[in-house]
């Protein structure tokens, strides 16, 4: 492998203890250098974390409130792919995370990793599944798209969606509550530190921003085949919320008729960020689905 870590941890601190700071590093990989949060160095099994799209996203901030537990077992890898966080910046038309994925898991020394992604995350996680199959053990997925309109959800952009776009071109502390607002069910658990951290990541990247808003409209972040999802045999397990005003949950029912060895878990009383709003559950599952498949 050509690729190398910039540095590497000698020490990993107990999961009580775990912080952004204390699990970040920096990855070069053949094509970027990706910034990462690792949690449970020397557990035998690999678990990789992947974001959604919105404004601000990042593998810790979309799975801080897992990660803990998960590192307990396993060995946990939240990612900022290339376009979003402190990883390099990309424009629409270099934009690959599946490539972007197996570069980060070779310079890893990681053979293989159960993938587990939200939204964007989520079809990352899929078409990784069929265009990498030999480098999976199980896919997980929690309010991922299935690549089109469905019966239920119109074409076009949700409230969710439009929502998300505006807080790139508007990264202000009011559009970010907005943003949160229509990602939860409930977002009383949404501090106003929480928000305000979305916005200054935005403004400190603004070129992931600009690349993102010169992209909309003009290539899907991710983009799925539905044949080549009929071909993965890998235990999947999709979450999704019923009340999720960004991605309508009859994508993940379609899902489950593409995927064969595939399963749905919906949850009443749960908006986008289900992993986060529904964290304790999540874990359980997600562990349990671990454990027994």
């Amino acid at each position: 492998m050509t690729a190398t870590t910039e540095s590497t941890q000698t020490t990993q601190p107990t999961q009580t203890e775990l912080t952004y700071d204390s699990t970040s590093r920096m990855v070069v990989t053949r094509r970027w250098t990706i910034h990462v949060n690792e949690a449970g160095v020397g557990n035998d099994e690999t678990i990789i974390l992947l974001h959604g799209s919105g404004p601000g996203a990042t593998g810790w901030s979309n799975f801080s409130p897992n990660i803990p537990r998960l590192a307990e077992k396993y060995h946990v890898v939240a990612a900022d792919m290339p376009g979003w966080g402190e990883s390099d910046p990309v424009t629409w038309q270099e934009r690959d995370h599946s490539t972007a994925l197996v570069d980060l898991m070779d310079a890893l020394e990681i053979d293989k990793a159960t993938i587990i992604g939200n939204s964007m995350g989520g079809g990352t996680t899929l078409r990784f599944g069929y265009e990498h199959p030999e480098r999976v053990h199980r896919l997980i997925t929690m309010g991922s798209s299935s690549g089109g309109p469905t019966l239920m959800g119109a074409a076009g952009l949700t409230e969710g969606l439009k929502i998300l776009q505006k807080g790139y071109r508007q990264p202000s502390f009011e559009t970010m509550r907005e943003l949160v607002d229509v990602m939860t069910f409930d977002s009383a658990f949404a501090t106003d530190e929480l928000i305000q951290s979305r916005a200054d990541m935005v403004i400190a990247h603004p070129e992931h921003a600009q690349n993102f808003i010169d992209g909309t409209g003009k290539k899907a972040v991710v983009e799925l085949d539905h044949a080549r999802l009929r071909s993965i045999d890998v235990p999947v397990l999709l979450f999704h919320g019923r009340d999720d005003r960004v991605v309508h949950f009859e994508h993940s029912l379609r899902l489950t008729s593409l995927v064969p060895n595939s399963r749905l878990y919906l949850i009443n009383g749960c908006g986008h960020w289900l992993q986060i709003e529904h964290a304790d559950e999540f874990t359980d599952q997600v562990l349990h689905f671990l454990a027994t498949s």
